[in-house]
């Protein structure tokens, strides 16, 4: 299943390059907001108040757009055609989603900024060091859970709270499979920064995380319609031969001269 992951998330990526950096120039101009304005701020105004709420802001409208981005790429996983009308129209369905992680976003940045610095100083330093590894272990949890949910909102329903119970769920139910997931998300942000975040970027790493998750749904229609069946023992051969015939295979050529096959 993994393998699959791989191959048809780099075959839709390859696809839909343009498309897909487009999208990525647009949050890149996006974090310009909380990045460079709080530095502006600073320089004229001399607020600390001040460039928090500039942050605040910034981080909000990031995360308002890949919350769109994210709803809107998932046409690409259901082997569909993507437009840029598709990511204007998803603004009005995903904002909220956007907004609350927003929220989410900007609380771990205080925790990071002054929290943590905090407890680092806090006497005696046993009880700081403890409450730190607290705040930390809690952060990890949060990330591999929380690393759905674009994903489940855009795929799974349009209610806030449902849409983190199931990320929730989904993480300590593929606990193995998060890891990994994580783990080759920060890969490709690492290889992102190659190639200034334009590709895959932010949005690429939407687009795979969104095919990981329509992968294992099929995992949970097969348990509901196989009460009673081993969990341990999916049956993922059978389970993607119509998404193999779907996503097909190429060779180097198909990659580079695709209009001769």
């Amino acid at each position: 299943m993994i393998g699959f992951l791989i191959r048809k998330s780099f075959y839709d990526l390859w696809d839909n390059m343009f498309k897909v950096v487009v999208l990525n120039l647009g949050f890149v101009a996006c974090t310009a907001i909380p990045i460079f304005l709080p530095v502006l701020t600073d320089k004229f105004f001399n607020s600390t108040v001040l460039e928090i709420i500039v942050v605040a802001v910034g981080i909000l409208i990031c995360s308002v757009y890949l919350s769109a981005a994210a709803y809107s790429i998932r046409i690409i996983s259901d082997y569909g055609m993507f437009h840029f009308s598709d990511f204007l129209k998803s603004f009005k369905k995903s904002w909220p989603a956007g907004l609350v992680m927003g929220g989410f976003v900007f609380l771990i940045f205080i925790v990071a900024a002054f929290v943590l610095p905090f407890y680092m100083t806090m006497e005696p330093p046993l009880a700081g060091l403890a409450l730190s590894a607290i705040v930390f272990w809690t952060a990890i949890f949060a990330l591999l859970s929380f690393q759905y949910y674009f994903a489940v909102y855009a795929r799974l329903g349009s209610n806030i709270i449902k849409s983190f119970k199931k990320c929730l769920l989904i993480s300590m139910d593929n606990t193995g499979f998060s890891i990994f997931l994580i783990l080759n998300t920060i890969f490709m942000l690492l290889f992102s920064v190659l190639l200034a975040f334009m590709f895959p970027g932010p949005v690429g790493i939407l687009l795979y995380i969104d095919e990981a998750l329509r992968l294992r749904i099929l995992k949970y229609d097969w348990l509901e319609a196989n009460p009673g069946a081993n969990r341990k023992k999916i049956p993922w051969d059978a389970l993607l031969i119509e998404e193999r015939e779907k996503t097909g295979t190429r060779s180097f050529k198909n990659f580079i001269f695709p209009w001769k096959y």
